[in-house]
This record gives structure tokens, sequence and C-alpha cells, in this order.
């Protein structure tokens, strides 16, 4: 089987791998300026691939969209060492992925509410719907957070790899209503984008449960 073979036949299996090796490859690392120079730009680089699969046969301009915003999101934290100083750079940076992960997402929905029938795609899609939804608030936050240092209270922002490491943490735990409050918003725009993914993240699980639902029981009866 070729490679691009099995990105169309496992896809979903193959993007949720790459979202939970990007959200949470930290677990592994003691040196998070490794990340930043290294590690982040072969993240992106396994993320581009993973999507490819999902894109197949979906026409020529959503190819081309995800194309572009892959070669945006690959090539701006490769760029970070010769241009991170620069102070629109980040924020050029989050809203690319932004734009990235929603455009991932949307396609992933569109998956999951179009066959009637449960198997493993319908489960991995779920759960990288979830993951993408987490994608999306961190760096919507991430944007915010570099627009103004004070936009969180207990963020590290000693490096972009620790503010990223402590959004990743921050977003999982608001989608999924933990939310210890070690860490909080700071500002009007902050807190109302927390609030919003909150509700996001609920909605979304609630929705979930009714799709998976109704396909298993179309299965049952068929």
């Amino acid at each position: 089987m070729t490679a691009r073979r099995y990105l169309q036949t496992r896809k979903y299996e193959v993007l949720l791998a790459a979202l939970v090796q990007h959200l949470f490859i930290g677990i592994f690392l003691s040196d998070l300026a490794v990340y930043t120079r290294i590690i982040w730009p072969i993240n992106m680089l396994v993320l581009g691939i993973a999507s490819v699969g999902i894109f197949s046969e979906k026409g020529r301009w959503k190819n081309r969209v995800r194309d572009m915003l892959f070669l945006f999101v690959l090539l701006l934290p490769i760029g970070l060492p010769f241009f991170g100083y620069l102070p629109h750079y980040f924020l050029a940076l989050n809203g690319l992925y932004v734009a990235f992960f929603v455009f991932i997402f949307l396609e992933v929905i569109n998956f999951l509410l179009k066959p009637s029938y449960i198997n493993t795609d319908i489960i991995s899609a779920a759960a990288c719907g979830f993951f993408l939804l987490i994608e999306i608030s961190i760096f919507l936050l991430q944007f915010f957070q570099y627009i103004n240092p004070d936009s969180f209270k207990g963020i590290d922002r000693s490096s972009p790899a620790n503010t990223f490491i402590d959004l990743v943490y921050f977003s999982c735990i608001t989608i999924t209503s933990i939310g210890f409050g070690d860490i909080t918003p700071n500002t009007y725009q902050t807190k109302l984008i927390t609030s919003l993914f909150g509700v996001i993240g609920q909605f979304y699980t609630v929705v979930l449960v009714g799709i998976l639902i109704s396909k298993f029981t179309s299965n049952a009866t068929k």
C-alpha cells in the first residue's frame, strides 16, 4: 500500500494521531527551546501531511486552499529564529493557524453529518473534531495574548513554547469544563472567547452524542 493510499484509507486515524502529537508532545520534552526551533516545524509538517487524505476527492479549490494554508503554517515556524522579533509576526502566525484548523474542522463536520452508518472513521473523525476545536481555541487566544501580554493571569510568557503549552492546557480544561482556575482570562476579549469556546465545546459534545446515537440506531435497524 502506497503512502498516499494509506493517508486516504486511514485519513481520520492519521489526522487524530497528528493532532494528539501536536498538542501533547511537550509531555516528553525537557528542553522547550528545542520545541520552538525543531519540534514545532516538524509537527506542522506532520499535520499538513495528515490532512492530505481529508481533502482527497474534494475538489480542486479546497485542495488549493489547504495547500496554501499549509505552506504558510509550515514556513512561519521555520522563520521564527529569523523574524520572531517582528511585532506582527506572531499575530500573522496565529491568525493563519486559526484559518488552517477551522478549514479542516469544517471538512470533518461535513463528513460526520453525511453518512448514516457508524464505523472507525466516524469515531476517529469525532475525536478529530474535538481536538481541532482545541487547536482553534489555542491559536485564537494566543493571537490576543501577543496583542496584549496581560490577556491572561498565570500564563508563562518566558518563551513561545511555554506560552503555547500553557494555552494547550487552558483550552483543554475550558472545552472539557474542568476549569481549575490557575490560568484565567484577564481582558474582555479573552474572557468572551473563553466563554464562547466553553459553550461550543458543550454544544459539540451534545450534538456529537446525538449524531453517534442516530447512526448507531440506523445501523441496528438495518
